[in-house]
């Protein structure tokens, strides 16, 4: 008789109860085992590893027991998978019929101890199909509940959102339920109000702050391990000064809309504070939409060693007194987010000007692939091409290195009809040949250089100080045109 491997697996929703010496998933193991030995005369045998989830929801497939569960199926190692009830195993429909399909290849059947199926037949399938929606019905109207009792509890003016913000405490034992200041983190949410009104900047309160050793909110869990306690940033100092838990109030968002009630406990901030700051806050934001009306060719692609996104944005300068009139030119450049949020002393790259960064980034690119029709088409389509062909570009004080993604690289040859080789009768746009490295899926252009600020501008230059793109036009240098200036006046 052959042997049949069986795997017993147990799921709680909540915590509470499995410090017991026999709690809930003791009880479905032990139900689990009393099938399987029934089954003895089919050759039915327990394995000896415990497929246990404690305190995980049965809607999401990211339980640890159920992961090993499904990885030592795909090695082979279970021929049948035990359940107390159905919903132990999943409660999303969806999710149940994913796991029967990697059922039905590895030749795994299901079954369940207080419920009979047979997962062979198609009888079986609609019975469990049947059954397992009855479940996701069931957790989708306890959902609301919750839901609905959350909405209650807010409207009341308590707070129901776990740990709260700095400057507030839960009650403790034998106080009624409520929030409670903590005069300490409360000094501190009054200086990140006190100082926004003096400076109006966000990374200059969080620069100040954490240099007079200030953190976000430290406190430690039941089971002892500490939360919080970071270096504040920029979004951390916006977020405590947009919420109005401060003046005495709770917020609750359902379906995208949100709603604000008089809460039960004492304010941090006086309303005409709370007032200042936020038309100081609406004010600089009408005041820098321009920034993000035009696109830049490495958006979203841009990062930092560190693996910190570089940001476009941009800045209005005067033109020349002879061209000026009242008018301005706008400047685009990439930002650090390590350098917005903890100071531009804490990033080596801090910013770098876009349109230099772009038609380098574009010039090794088309280079690379070596292709006339892309480089001869209309900008917009050109660009859009290009970012097609570019998986992210990592920017050093010393190298930038561009990850190319290897089949649309294959497809852009195959349709246009031209091949790396061709590079003798292009003309190159970048005056250096990058290092070429192939890694999995990518292809690695790696170009050595160096950073240096030259017409006000923080540039890309080669080791030897030289342009790295070559200009398609010869365009005066503004320092070099001073030079000369100075030399014909001292002559």
């Amino acid at each position: 008789m052959n042997k049949v491997r069986c795997a017993i697996y147990t799921r709680k929703s909540s915590e509470e109860g499995l410090d017991q010496a026999f709690n809930s998933l003791d009880a479905q193991r032990e139900a689990g085992l009393d099938y399987v030995k029934s089954q003895k005369h089919e050759g039915w045998v327990a394995i000896e590893t415990a497929y246990d989830d404690g305190g995980f929801s049965g809607g999401t497939m990211k339980r640890p027991g159920l992961e090993q569960l499904m990885e030592d199926i795909d090695k082979g190692r279970i021929d049948v998978v035990v359940v107390y009830k159905v919903d132990r195993l999943s409660r999303s429909l969806g999710d149940f019929a994913r796991m029967m399909q990697v059922f039905d290849e590895k030749k795994v059947s299901f079954v369940s101890v207080t419920q009979q199926f047979n997962t062979t037949t198609s009888m079986g399938r609609l019975t469990l199909n049947m059954l397992l929606s009855f479940a996701q019905f069931e957790r989708e109207v306890a959902g609301e509940r919750i839901r609905d009792k959350i909405a209650a509890t807010k409207k009341q003016g308590y707070w129901v959102c776990g740990q709260p913000p700095l400057g507030y405490r839960l009650q403790r034992e034998g106080e009624e339920r409520g929030l409670y200041i903590i005069p300490e983190e409360a000094a501190t949410v009054r200086k990140v109000f006190e100082r926004y009104e003096e400076t109006q900047s966000l990374v200059g309160v969080a620069e100040s702050l954490t240099k007079d050793g200030h953190s976000t909110k430290q406190w430690t869990e039941r089971s002892g391990k500490i939360r919080g306690g970071k270096p504040i940033t920029q979004k951390y100092i916006y977020r405590t000064l947009m919420n109005p838990i401060y003046i005495g109030k709770v917020t609750h968002t359902r379906n995208g809309k949100t709603e604000v009630f008089d809460g039960r406990h004492e304010a941090i901030i006086s309303k005409e504070t709370w007032n200042r700051v936020q038309a100081s806050i609406q004010s600089q934001s009408r005041n820098t939409n321009h920034r993000w009306s035009k696109p830049c060719l490495l958006q979203g692609k841009l990062i930092t060693p560190s693996g910190c996104a570089m940001s476009p944005t941009s800045v209005q300068r005067p033109l020349s007194r002879k061209e000026q009139h009242g008018r301005k030119r706008r400047i685009r450049y990439y930002v650090s987010q390590q350098a917005l949020k903890h100071g531009f002393k804490s990033c080596p790259i801090k910013t770098m000007n876009a349109e230099h960064l772009d038609d380098l980034v574009r010039g090794l690119v088309l280079d690379y692939v070596s292709n006339h029709t892309l480089d001869e088409n209309d900008p917009a389509i050109r660009d859009a091409k290009v970012r097609e062909l570019i998986e992210s570009v990592v920017l050093s004080t010393d190298s930038i290195c561009i990850s190319l993604r290897r089949d649309s690289v294959a497809d852009l040859w195959k349709q246009t009809g031209e091949a790396q080789n061709q590079a003798e009768t292009s003309r190159p746009a970048c005056a250096y040949a990058p290092e070429i490295e192939e890694r999995d899926d990518l292809i690695v252009l790696t170009l050595a250089i160096q950073i240096k600020r030259l017409d006000g501008k923080r540039m890309l230059l080669s080791l030897d100080g030289g342009d790295l793109v070559i200009q398609s036009k010869p365009e005066p240098r503004q320092h070099i045109v001073d030079a000369i200036g100075h030399a014909y006046r001292w002559h």
